[in-house]
C-alpha cells in the first residue's frame, strides 16, 4: 500500500457475498488512521539507514518482510499454478520491487512528502481514466496543476527524484492493474504472496552485494526491518481488517490523505521542511483523488 504510501503493499478485499460494511466507525478510522501513520513513519526510519546500505538495501530488506508477511497470510499453492497464472505474478513480482526501489531512491533525492505525492499519481491516473465524467477532467487538471506546482523549475530542483517519483506512480499503476488479473485468476492473496516471494528471491543477491560491500552497522539493519514491518506488514494487516469494517469509498478517500501524513512524518521525523509552493502542489494532489471519490457514483 500505497508507497511508502499503502499502496506498496497489495489492498486487501472483502471477501465474495461477504456484507458490505455501510459507514465508518471509530475502530475503522483509528485503524485508518494507525495503518497510514505506520506507512510514512516506516518509510521515514527505513530511509535514516541509506547512509549505510543505501535505499536498495533497505528495499531488499523490505521485500523480505513483505514475503514473510503476505507468505503466512496467503498460503500460495505454487506447484498447483499454470502458466496463465504464473505469468501475471512473475510481472507483478517485478513491479512490486521496481516501484519500492524508485520509492525510496526518490525518497533519498527529494524527500518523503514529494516522493509519496508523485507516486500517488499512479492510483489517481487510474481512477480518472476509468470514467468520462466532466467532473474527473477538473480532478485531472487540478493534479496536473499540483504537478507542475511541485515539478516547477528552481535552481534546487531534483529532477532524478521527480523522475523517480513518476516512475514509482507508472509502477503503482500498473500494480493495481496486474492485482486485477492476479485477483481473478488465483484465489484469495496467492498470487500477491506468491509475488513477493518472487520479489523477496530477486533481491536476495542485491542484498548479499550491498552487505558485502556495506556491511551494515546494528541500528541501520533494525531500521529496515523495521521499514518491512511498519511499511509492510502494519498496513496489510490493518486494511484486512478495516476493509471489513470501513465502507470501500471511505477507504479510498482516507488513503488520499497519506501525501499529507508523508509531508507531516518527513517534517517532524526527519526535518525536511516544505515551502509553500511545495504544500499547495501535495494539496492540489489530494483534492483531486477526494474530489473524484467524493463524487463518484456507484
Amino acid at each position: 500500500m500505497s508507497g511508502a504510501s499503502a499502496a506498496t503493499t497489495p489492498v486487501p478485499t472483502t471477501a465474495p457475498g461477504a456484507p458490505r460494511p455501510s459507514r465508518v466507525g471509530p475502530a475503522g478510522i483509528a485503524t485508518m488512521a494507525g495503518s497510514g501513520l505506520s506507512n510514512q513513519t516506516g518509510a521515514a526510519i527505513g530511509s535514516l539507514a541509506f547512509p549505510v546500505i543505501g535505499p536498495v538495501g533497505v528495499v531488499a530488506v523490505r521485500q523480505y518482510v513483505a514475503a514473510a508477511v503476505l507468505f503466512a497470510v496467503g498460503r500460495p499453492r505454487l506447484r498447483e499454478f499454470t502458466w496463465r497464472q504464473w505469468w501475471p505474478v512473475l510481472l507483478l513480482a517485478v513491479v512490486f520491487g521496481t516501484m519500492n526501489l524508485s520509492l525510496y531512491t526518490a525518497i533519498d533525492h527529494i524527500g518523503l512528502g514529494l516522493a509519496v505525492t508523485l507516486e500517488f499519481l499512479g492510483p489517481l491516473s487510474i481512477a480518472l481514466a476509468a470514467t468520462r465524467r466532466r467532473v474527473d477532467a477538473c480532478c485531472a487538471l487540478i493534479a496536473l496543476a499540483g504537478v507542475v506546482t511541485l515539478m516547477r523549475p528552481r535552481p534546487s530542483a531534483d529532477y532524478l527524484g521527480m523522475a523517480l517519483g513518476l516512475l514509482a506512480a507508472a509502477c503503482w499503476a500498473s500494480y493495481i492493474l496486474l492485482n486485477r488479473t492476479v485477483g481473478r485468476r488465483l484465489p484469495g492473496a496467492q498470487g500477491s504472496a506468491a509475488a513477493a516471494g518472487v520479489s523477496a528471491l530477486m533481491f536476495l543477491p542485491v542484498g548479499i552485494v550491498v552487505a558485502a560491500r556495506h556491511p551494515p552497522t546494528l541500528s541501520a539493519a533494525a531500521c529496515a526491518v523495521a521499514a518491512g514491518v511498519l511499511s509492510s506488514a502494519v498496513p496489510y494487516l490493518a486494511d484486512l481488517f478495516t476493509l471489513r469494517k470501513v465502507p470501500a469509498p471511505a477507504f479510498g478517500l482516507f488513503m488520499s490523505v497519506n501525501p499529507v501524513l508523508a509531508a507531516v512524518v518527513g517534517w517532524i521525523g526527519l526535518g525536511q521542511r516544505l515551502g509553500w509552493a511545495e504544500w499547495a502542489g501535495i494539496g492540489a494532489v489530494v483534492v483531486a483523488n477526494a474530489l473524484s471519490i467524493l463524487t463518484a457514483r456507484d
